[in-house]
């Protein structure tokens, strides 16, 4: 399926949306409990078991209206439904819980992979959005890797020291908030090996 031009409000809406139906999801429910089948589940294992069919419809959408997914989307969408069935279907909460290590393990271990191969990962994931000179490259991926695997660690300290709902707190904003301030914090790097028009073939080698 070729790609496609989409709204990108709808974009983003497909994207955030399961994670904030979550949120509010969770808010009103997670002082209940469910009995279903004769087992009783607190509201954050039901509102985990429709954020599963949520997420993987959202995914679906937007794999419809663009023609494409990123490896990413893939891999979280199937942690999402692993550890999320796993969560739900032996009622405990700590494996959906332990997804966002599972995701950024993943994540910072293929940027460290590529690296050994020396070449970045991630250049081939976002270059259309942010020209930089393979220097640039490598050193974002170097960064990114170790702020992936910098996130798996506060995600564990987060959920096994502190109640749920900080948790859900730190998960819906807190991980959002770090992803977006680390690609703030690269300005410098962004402005010293952004391509300009006619500029030579990189051949530079990174510095730091």
């Amino acid at each position: 399926m070729a790609q496609k031009e989409v709204n990108p409000f709808l974009k983003m809406g497909l994207e955030l949306g399961p994670i904030l139906i979550f949120f509010v999801a969770y808010l009103r429910l997670k002082d209940r409990l469910f009995t279903i089948g004769g087992n009783e589940y607190e509201g954050f294992i039901v509102v985990t078991a429709a954020f599963i069919p949520l997420l993987i419809a959202s995914t679906g959408a937007l794999w419809w209206l663009t023609g494409k997914l990123s490896k990413m989307q893939i891999a979280t969408l199937v942690l999402v439904v692993v550890f999320g069935g796993l969560s739900v279907w032996l009622n405990d909460d700590r494996f959906f819980k332990m997804k966002p290590t599972m995701i950024y393990v993943l994540f910072g271990g293929i940027l460290g992979f590529g690296l050994l191969r020396g070449t970045s990962y991630l250049q081939s994931l976002m270059e259309e959005m942010m020209p930089l000179k393979d220097a640039g490259w490598i050193i974002l991926t170097r960064r990114a890797m170790m702020f992936f695997f910098g996130l798996a660690i506060l995600n564990e300290i987060v959920w096994r020291s502190t109640s749920t709902e900080t948790w859900v707190y730190f998960k819906t904003f807190g991980l959002s908030a770090a992803l977006f301030g680390f690609f703030m914090t690269q300005g410098k790097l962004f402005q010293e090996y952004a391509i300009e028009e006619d500029d030579p073939v990189d051949a530079d080698t990174p510095e730091a």
